[in-house]
């Protein structure tokens, strides 16, 4: 089948990145990148409509125009941002989705891809290898949003036989793309620091574990999850999906092994209060299982791509 693929927030963190992997799959023509924002660098080699994901007639539009076979709905607001904003972070979270839902099983859309989060996951919920079904009681809008997301992609599936696929991503780290208001973003925004002054102010303790994932993995696990046929695939709330956990001790270690003389100092903000309610490690052992997903990346692997790569970036200043 010839597909033909929306996809809205594609000048986010993840979609800026899934959209031209989307492009090199199946065809630079095939994929309409839509967003807010305007598109720059390898984002904007493409077809692109700008798009309010709000804005129900222009779905509509964009839907009867192109007649995608599949949709890939990443805009959102992330969960730093939406506590300070809480009514506009759910109105964007959820209005959307339900919008994008309707539309899809109006208009037979094939297949469908709503991006979840760790941030699902709650203050009760085990911290330590957490399960795919387990108590998720989440404390942010974010967290809220998207547990009641996948509550949503699940009653879509078996109610209205839409084929509606999600991950739990865990904090993403990529050097394409800069920090866009996630708590995991120190993870990020530290490599900068490191290389630009030889230091950096955490804002999350020394001993905070998290889940991350290097953003090649990520684009890799989504795709294999929507290539993965039906009738394997026993979860329709979303799948747990990681990669590899640290502190920002372990991290900031891991950039001396490249910087020596580069430092850290810690002090935690009200982010500190949104990660200590999210897991340390995760099991995703149902994705391996029935989707064959299996990371790439180790921590080291990582830092050294990603300091090799924003090296390059500052040289050139594409950043």
């Amino acid at each position: 089948m010839k597909e033909k693929i929306i996809v809205t927030g594609a000048c986010g963190q993840i979609g800026s990145e899934l959209t031209v992997a989307l492009r090199e799959q199946w065809g630079n023509e095939a994929v309409i990148a839509t967003d807010v924002k305007t598109p720059e660098g390898e984002l904007a080699d493409g077809p692109f409509a700008h798009f309010d994901v709000l804005d129900r007639d222009r779905l509509g539009a964009l839907i009867q125009q192109h007649k995608p076979t599949q949709v890939y709905h990443l805009a959102a607001m992330l969960s730093a941002t939406a506590e300070k904003y809480p009514l506009k972070g759910w109105q964007l979270n959820m209005d959307s989705l339900l919008y994008l839902l309707e539309a899809a099983v109006e208009a037979n859309i094939r297949k469908v891809f709503f991006p979840s989060s760790i941030g699902a996951f709650g203050s009760h919920t085990p911290k330590d290898q957490t399960p795919q079904y387990t108590t998720m009681d989440p404390s942010t809008v974010y967290g809220i949003s998207k547990l009641a997301g996948e509550g949503w992609c699940q009653y879509y599936f078996e109610k209205r036989g839409l084929d509606i696929r999600s991950v739990r991503y865990p904090g993403l780290i990529s050097y394409k793309t800069l920090p866009g208001g996630g708590t995991t973003d120190y993870a990020i925004d530290i490599f900068y620091q490191a290389l630009q002054k030889g230091n950096y102010t955490s804002f999350l303790s020394a001993d905070t574990p998290l889940p991350m994932m290097y953003m090649p993995d990520a684009i890799k696990g989504t795709l294999q999850l929507m290539e993965a046929p039906a009738d394997q695939l026993t979860v329709r709330t979303s799948y747990n999906f990681a990669g590899f956990t640290f502190t920002p001790d372990q991290l900031a270690q891991a950039i001396q092994q490249h910087i020596p003389s580069f430092t850290i100092q810690y002090e935690p903000d009200y982010r500190q209060a949104i990660a200590d309610s999210w897991p340390s490690s995760i099991d995703d052992s149902f994705a391996r299982k029935e989707w064959g997903w299996q990371p790439g990346y180790s921590l080291e692997d990582m830092v050294a791509d990603m300091l090799k790569n924003i090296r390059a970036k500052t040289a050139t200043n594409t950043y």
